[in-house]
């Protein structure tokens, strides 16, 4: 399966992030990928809460998701929107970070909303609270597709190996992890957090990813790292889209999961034990 990620710089207006991306996945398409897959929020990166409420939507409503959609179904093919940001009606008015699977047909196959949220003081000046704005989900997504079956993570998830051994263990043979990293972590621990993801369970790793300055409307300044990655399933590197938007394109062998998993069969060698304190 061809496979293209898309690494861009979102800003905090949705409707140029939706323009940016279908010309991105229409030349994607072109250029024979079957399967695309764009960062974490993709329709608005904002660290302005009064900004969120003013453009973000619910599900039904949601321009970028139904636009995605659509590009989907025009181009025949299988699209992960990484993630996009919604509002959900909760009574706190917390939004949802929530990944979507789109088929061939436009459909909605599959959908995740973020588990672990990102509050952490990186340093005196850079901090996060995604929980203040968003709440986290509580269910682990596998999707079966064509060409295996697909695992869904969101950024800061890529720091909790049970999540995607539990996805592995479901039958996942891809991990899908997009992101909007920071520049200071994704520096220290990008590389080495997906390359163990991907050692750790025997599966492609594929995390588009948020690069550059932010443009926004308001709102503290925002740098991600970018570093689009497609990690094989013996932990080697085969995209690395370093700090500039583009495109990225790899082709995945099935025979690759297969392959690793036989050499190394940890998915089944858990054991029970106790811990002594």
């Amino acid at each position: 399966m061809k496979t293209a990620l898309l690494q861009i710089t979102s800003s905090d207006d949705p409707e140029a992030n939706l323009t940016m991306i279908r010309t991105m996945v229409a030349e994607a398409a072109a250029n024979g990928a079957g399967f695309v897959l764009t960062p974490e929020v993709s329709n608005c990166l904002s660290s302005s809460r009064s900004r969120q409420e003013e453009v973000l939507c619910t599900q039904q409503e949601d321009p970028t998701l139904a636009g995605l959609r659509e590009a989907a179904s025009q181009h025949g093919i299988w699209l992960l929107i990484g993630s996009i940001g919604l509002k959900t009606g909760d009574a706190d008015g917390r939004f949802a970070n929530r990944s979507f699977l789109i088929d061939p047909e436009g459909e909605i196959a599959a959908w995740y909303d973020k588990i672990h949220m990102f509050d952490v003081d990186v340093s005196e000046t850079e901090t996060y609270r995604e929980s203040d704005g968003y709440r986290p989900g509580d269910r682990a997504v596998v999707a079966q597709t064509p060409f295996g079956k697909v695992g869904l993570a969101i950024c800061y998830d890529v720091r909790f190996p049970y999540l995607h051994r539990a996805l592995a263990q479901a039958g996942a043979t891809i991990l899908t992890q997009p992101a909007a990293f920071s520049a200071v972590t994704g520096t220290a621990h990008w590389h080495v957090l997906l390359r163990a993801r991907a050692i750790e369970t025997g599966c492609y790793v594929l995390a588009p990813a948020q690069c550059g300055t932010h443009p926004r409307t308001r709102g503290k300044e925002r740098k991600t790292y970018g570093h689009s990655l497609v990690v094989a399933p013996w932990g080697e590197v085969l995209l690395d889209m370093g700090t500039e938007p583009g495109i990225g394109y790899v082709d995945l062998d099935p025979k690759a999961v297969t392959t690793a998993r036989a050499r190394v069969p940890a998915l089944s060698h858990d054991r029970d034990f106790r811990l002594d304190q």
